[in-house]
């Protein structure tokens, strides 16, 4: 009876999230409640879909920017963002050996916080050879401090009064996952959202580089790096909507849409992280990670107030 009605209710939540009725936080805490109460059915098939759902969220809301705004965004943040990943890992390095934490888990925690989360916890894993263990301690550390940052940062940046520009910046810079980056600004603005999107995509580039410097740093060789080709369908969206191929009523329905996938892909995300994983990694990289996050937040928020 129990694993029917854990059943209804998740479809029930997938509805709702899909029909707009819930917002970025409200299916992220969802999901966490969720799988206490239930322990989530489809957990397996919950990693899987998170993988597909974002990256077909983000693609669509390319539907909705321009290609010139998008370029000077992605200039104007260059900087910041080089500045930042090169502290953080230098930081994640030190810190990694300070807190005699495993090397190749600090590696992992380090480059999730530097670039983009899962995604580059994803790629760097292969190429260091780290063990399956070890790769959701650091996902599952990565989650939390990710569904932490969905709730504090628009608050935050409601305090300072930051403006648009600012919080997406800020948003694409010091959280993780580009789901919750994207969750976050969604309910800030418009602009917020744009700005926030264009420059984590962007971001999430430098897994190229990283990788490279993981095989050096690792000693590794022959490796395979994965490459994030779906940012460049998420530019094909753009030029598709500079241009005007499609009409506006059906651009603006694909954003919607991505939008409420996002919503989804958030309770997803809520709904696998593991408490009993947590507990497990013992608190070193759990203390690694939030300095590393609360230095990245600081130091890109002063880089971006003056």
């Amino acid at each position: 009876m129990k694993a029917i009605l854990a059943k209804a209710v998740y479809l029930f939540i997938v509805v709702i999230a899909l029909l707009g009725f819930i917002n970025s936080p409200v299916a992220l805490t969802l999901g966490f409640i969720y799988t206490i109460v239930f322990n989530n059915p489809f957990k397996a098939y919950s990693h899987k879909a998170i993988h597909y759902f974002l990256k077909i969220s983000v693609v669509g809301l390319g539907f909705g920017m321009c290609l010139k705004e998008t370029l000077e965004t992605s200039k104007e943040a260059f900087g910041l963002t080089i500045y930042s990943i090169i502290l953080t890992i230098f930081l994640g390095l030190l810190l990694t050996r300070l807190l005699k934490i495993d090397i190749k888990l600090g590696h992992l925690i380090t480059s999730g916080t530097a670039i983009c989360g899962g995604s580059a916890i994803a790629a760097i894993s292969p190429v260091i050879k780290a063990k399956s263990k070890t790769i959701s301690i650091a996902l599952g550390i990565v989650f939390l401090l990710n569904a932490i940052a969905l709730f504090v940062f628009p608050a935050v940046g409601h305090f300072l009064n930051l403006t648009q520009e600012q919080f997406g910046l800020w948003c694409a810079v010091a959280i993780h996952d580009t789901s919750s980056v994207v969750g976050a600004a969604l309910g800030y603005g418009e602009e917020a959202l744009r700005i926030a999107t264009t420059v984590k995509l962007s971001r999430t580039l430098w897994i190229i580089p990283l990788s490279l410097f993981s095989m050096f740093l690792f000693k590794t060789k022959g490796e395979k790096i994965k490459i994030p080709y779906f940012i460049l369908i998420f530019i094909a969206a753009i030029i598709i909507n500079s241009y005007h191929i499609l009409p506006q009523p059906t651009t603006s329905f694909i954003v919607l849409m991505s939008k409420r996938l996002l919503i989804l892909t958030l309770f997803l995300v809520g709904s696998t992280i593991s408490i009993k994983e947590l507990k497990s990694t013992g608190i070193k990289p759990i203390v690694l990670a939030v300095i590393l996050w609360v230095s990245i937040s600081i130091f890109s928020l002063i880089y971006i107030l003056n």
